[in-house]
């Protein structure tokens, strides 16, 4: 399975699903602890999350997945949202809460 195809199965099988540095308990960036408090402030409890620092593979492959240059990077329903500025700017407007809403 190439790391497009599994990158692919990932963001449609789970409802929720950021890409990060780290993990939601230990981010490693600041753009990355910034997404998961977003994240929760929107009202998903647990989004599943996977740390691009574990596999090189993935963390060059989701940049190409999406054709997003930066890290982290949000997924809904098996489409792309944005990275950590774009979910700010949802969540001040309300909107992010309602996409999170709808994935449940």
């Amino acid at each position: 399975m190439s790391v497009q195809d599994k990158i692919r199965e990932t963001v449609t099988s789970h409802p929720v699903v950021l890409y990060m540095k780290g993990s939601p308990q230990f981010p490693m960036c600041g753009f990355s602890a910034s997404a998961v408090q977003i994240l929760k402030a929107s009202g998903a409890d647990k989004p599943f999350t996977v740390d691009v620092l574990q596999d090189e593979e993935v963390r060059q492959g989701i940049k190409e997945y999406a054709n997003w240059p930066t890290i982290p990077q949000l997924y809904v329903k098996g489409e792309f949202v944005g990275g950590a500025d774009i979910m700010r700017e949802m969540y001040q407007s309300g909107e992010l809460q309602t996409l999170i809403a709808s994935a449940k």
